[in-house]
């Protein structure tokens, strides 16, 4: 089935704006294409450009060496539920009610109120799809097609909720075209090579007009399942061979645009949800060093590559530095797609001119670091951080797992506030506090003012600018 045409006739369907839109882009004005390339669990060492040992990532590496890295970006959150609801629609996960990484057969989602990225720009005549992993809720009302998504096939949460997880009881798990169940459990296997099909082939038949493709992949997220192209491939087993698969991947949607013609008017972003899972051992990611891993608001858990191509925009081979986020993908789409944002508060800051070229500063100040429900557990300039008194789970008190046995995690606390200077110590190994009381007080007053708009559990505020989170069958 062709996307374009589905699109463009439910768009005329609903009325007078949706015709004009069209009639935009056949009037000559053409937005560039959007992939949104989301890995799930990738740390910030495991591509070969970043020092992974025991595999290459020529393709990623080609991808930084030619267009732009962001070297200080966050996922908003550390876990995949909360961190893929930011990126979709450039809100602290918190603000729609959005919290940790749901259940299957959750009886919540994402509001129907929300704007996607996928929704925002259907205001262009876009066609979208996502092939991969969703997570933003499970019924029906929550899925893709209901979010703005022309097409969709992927599981609908993460890929070890099935019956053979090694800890845990869950039902089977769907693989979803659609709404509709193709089947149950899945050979995991084939996943990366469908999903990367699919979107090339919704590439080779969208390109006359602008696209919006989210290939949200299911891996490194553990159980690990690689095809019998790269089965055994690597010299780091299993995680390294799917890791080659996955830069396969990111080859095969590369070379696609290319041979279309559609390199020069296409924006690709390659990011990660969160950091790795470190208590899988030698199925799970590196950090690169950083402090813990996912689940943790420390940098392990949070900080994340990011990778912008877009040819003879974005200058060759450049880096920059300043603090950013994955919910600030969302307005800065907004802004180079000549889409309105929604009418309702976002969180996230157009980061276009740095793309464009000569913004040298990051268009973000702060970044509040929220985990669990609604617990501001850190807080950040991108050159400091504060962390705040809290429990988390620690990778540091026992052996890590091994061949797809999680280890057992330990438990920690932050006794007092913590003052890291990451320009210096990106590890957050050495507490600061007593030589920068000015940047302690800073901080913490800009914390003050997101617990007044956002809340904070730990300090037992409710928040002004929260919004309700999406319930099955209202």
């Amino acid at each position: 089935m062709n996307i374009r045409r589905v699109s463009i006739l439910s768009a005329c369907a609903v009325g007078v704006v949706g015709c004009a839109n069209g009639d935009r882009v056949k009037s000559g004005v053409k937005y560039p294409n959007i992939v949104i390339i989301n890995l799930d669990d990738a740390g910030l060492g495991d591509f070969s450009y970043l020092g992974a040992l025991g595999y290459e990532t020529p393709n990623i590496d080609a991808m930084a060496k030619g267009g732009l890295t962001l070297s200080n970006f966050y996922a908003v959150q550390p876990i995949s539920g909360a961190s893929r609801c930011g990126l979709m629609t450039g809100c602290y996960p918190n603000r729609v009610g959005f919290a940790y990484a749901p259940n299957p057969n959750s009886p919540i989602g994402l509001h129907a109120d929300e704007v996607t990225m996928a929704e925002l720009l259907k205001q262009n005549d876009y066609a979208t799809a996502i092939y991969g992993k969703w997570h933003l809720g499970d019924a029906e009302q929550f899925l893709p097609l209901q979010n703005g998504f022309d097409d969709y096939y992927g599981l609908p949460y993460s890929n070890d909720m099935w019956p053979f997880h090694p800890q845990y009881d869950f039902p089977d798990i769907p693989l979803l075209e659609g709404n509709k169940v193709l089947g149950y459990n899945t050979d995991q296997s084939e996943l990366t090579t469908e999903y990367t099909k699919r979107t090339v082939e919704f590439i080779r038949e969208n390109g006359d007009n602008p696209f919006f493709v989210y290939l949200a992949h299911s891996m490194p997220h553990v159980p690990l399942a690689v095809s019998d192209k790269f089965k055994g491939k690597s010299q780091q087993g299993l995680y390294g061979d799917v890791m080659m698969e996955l830069d396969w991947s990111v080859g095969q949607v590369m070379a696609t645009l290319k041979g279309q013609g559609l390199e020069q008017n296409t924006i690709v972003i390659l990011t990660s949800d969160n950091g790795p899972w470190a208590n899988y051992g030698n199925h799970a990611g590196s950090s690169g060093g950083l402090r813990e891993a996912k689940a943790t608001t420390f940098n392990g858990g949070l900080r994340v590559p990011c990778v912008v191509s877009w040819p003879g925009v974005v200058a060759e081979g450049t880096n920059f530095n300043g603090l950013l986020s994955n919910i600030d993908i969302f307005p800065t789409i907004a802004e180079l797609t000549e889409s309105k944002l929604p009418k309702h508060k976002i969180d996230g800051v157009s980061f276009a001119g740095v793309m464009r070229g000569g913004v040298t500063e990051s268009p973000r100040d702060y970044l509040a670091l929220y985990y669990h429900k609604n617990s501001m557990e850190a807080i950040t300039d991108g050159e400091f951080k504060l962390v705040f008194p809290h429990k988390y789970v620690t990778y540091n008190s026992h052996v890590p797992g091994d061949d797809g046995a999680p280890g057992e995690l330990g438990a920690d606390r932050v006794v007092e506030c913590e003052l890291y200077d990451l320009r210096r110590d990106a590890g957050e190994r050495v507490d600061v506090i007593s030589q920068h009381p000015e940047i302690y007080k800073e901080l913490s007053e800009e914390a003050h003012r997101w617990r007044q708009e956002l809340g904070d559990d730990l300090m037992g505020v409710e928040g002004e600018g929260r919004r309700e989170i999406g319930k099955k069958g209202e």
